[in-house]
Protein backbone atom coordinates (compact mmCIF):
# COMPACT_ATOMS: atom_id res chain seq x y z
CA UNK A 1 0.00 0.00 0.00
CA UNK A 2 1.67 3.39 -0.92
CA UNK A 3 0.67 4.98 2.64
CA UNK A 4 3.03 2.69 4.01
CA UNK A 5 5.89 5.35 3.17
CA UNK A 6 4.03 7.68 5.70
CA UNK A 7 3.79 5.61 8.66
CA UNK A 8 5.38 7.61 11.82
CA UNK A 9 5.29 10.44 9.51
CA UNK A 10 3.24 14.05 9.81
CA UNK A 11 0.27 13.99 7.63
CA UNK A 12 -2.76 16.13 6.57
CA UNK A 13 -6.53 14.07 5.79
CA UNK A 14 -8.90 15.88 4.04
CA UNK A 15 -12.28 13.90 4.43
CA UNK A 16 -15.18 13.99 2.00
CA UNK A 17 -17.15 16.20 4.04
CA UNK A 18 -14.30 19.15 3.80
CA UNK A 19 -12.79 18.68 6.86
CA UNK A 20 -8.90 18.79 7.66
CA UNK A 21 -7.07 16.44 9.96
CA UNK A 22 -3.09 16.71 10.80
CA UNK A 23 -1.24 14.09 12.48
CA UNK A 24 0.97 11.31 13.00
CA UNK A 25 0.07 8.30 10.96
CA UNK A 26 0.30 5.29 12.83
CA UNK A 27 -1.36 3.01 11.03
CA UNK A 28 -3.57 1.72 8.14
CA UNK A 29 -5.10 -0.75 5.96
CA UNK A 30 -6.41 -1.71 2.24
CA UNK A 31 -9.73 0.06 3.00
CA UNK A 32 -7.82 3.63 3.30
CA UNK A 33 -8.63 3.33 7.40
CA UNK A 34 -6.08 5.72 8.82
CA UNK A 35 -5.23 5.82 12.46
CA UNK A 36 -3.61 9.56 13.66
CA UNK A 37 -1.31 10.11 16.79
CA UNK A 38 -1.68 13.55 18.09
CA UNK A 39 -4.22 14.60 15.85
CA UNK A 40 -5.77 18.29 15.79
CA UNK A 41 -8.28 19.37 13.49
CA UNK A 42 -7.64 22.32 11.49
CA UNK A 43 -11.26 24.51 11.31
CA UNK A 44 -9.88 27.96 9.05
CA UNK A 45 -12.63 30.37 9.13
CA UNK A 46 -13.65 32.78 6.19
CA UNK A 47 -12.42 36.12 6.08
CA UNK A 48 -15.83 37.59 6.89
CA UNK A 49 -16.14 36.09 10.19
CA UNK A 50 -14.41 38.01 13.31
CA UNK A 51 -13.28 34.50 15.05
CA UNK A 52 -9.77 33.09 14.95
CA UNK A 53 -9.31 30.04 13.01
CA UNK A 54 -8.04 27.07 15.36
CA UNK A 55 -6.86 23.38 15.70
CA UNK A 56 -8.90 21.23 18.04
CA UNK A 57 -6.92 18.63 19.53
CA UNK A 58 -7.99 15.11 18.72
CA UNK A 59 -5.50 12.90 20.47
CA UNK A 60 -5.70 8.95 19.02
CA UNK A 61 -8.28 9.61 15.83
CA UNK A 62 -9.44 7.07 13.58
CA UNK A 63 -10.71 7.97 10.14
CA UNK A 64 -12.30 5.26 8.28
CA UNK A 65 -11.54 4.54 4.96
CA UNK A 66 -14.71 5.36 3.25
CA UNK A 67 -14.33 8.97 4.27
CA UNK A 68 -10.81 9.65 3.45
CA UNK A 69 -10.62 12.07 0.10
CA UNK A 70 -6.94 13.01 0.67
CA UNK A 71 -3.69 11.75 2.36
CA UNK A 72 -0.60 13.55 2.43
CA UNK A 73 2.69 14.26 3.82
CA UNK A 74 3.38 17.69 5.67
CA UNK A 75 6.22 19.81 5.86
CA UNK A 76 6.80 19.93 9.80
CA UNK A 77 9.04 22.77 8.80
CA UNK A 78 7.06 24.68 6.84
CA UNK A 79 3.40 23.59 8.75
CA UNK A 80 5.59 25.24 11.75
CA UNK A 81 5.92 28.59 10.88
CA UNK A 82 2.52 29.28 10.24
CA UNK A 83 0.46 31.01 12.68
CA UNK A 84 -2.90 28.78 11.79
CA UNK A 85 -5.34 31.14 13.72
CA UNK A 86 -4.52 33.74 11.38
CA UNK A 87 -5.45 32.33 8.00
CA UNK A 88 -8.57 32.60 6.66
CA UNK A 89 -10.06 30.88 3.79
CA UNK A 90 -13.26 29.31 1.84
CA UNK A 91 -14.71 26.58 3.03
CA UNK A 92 -14.26 23.48 1.56
CA UNK A 93 -17.46 21.55 -0.18
CA UNK A 94 -18.45 18.56 0.64
CA UNK A 95 -17.72 15.03 -1.60
CA UNK A 96 -19.88 12.34 -2.76
CA UNK A 97 -19.49 9.74 -4.18
CA UNK A 98 -21.74 8.53 -7.56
Amino acid sequence: MALNAYLNKKVTVLTLDGRTMIGTLTSCDGSMNLVLADAVERIIRPREEEADSEEVPLGLYIIRGDSVAVCGRVDEELDGRIDWTKVKGEVLGTTRHV
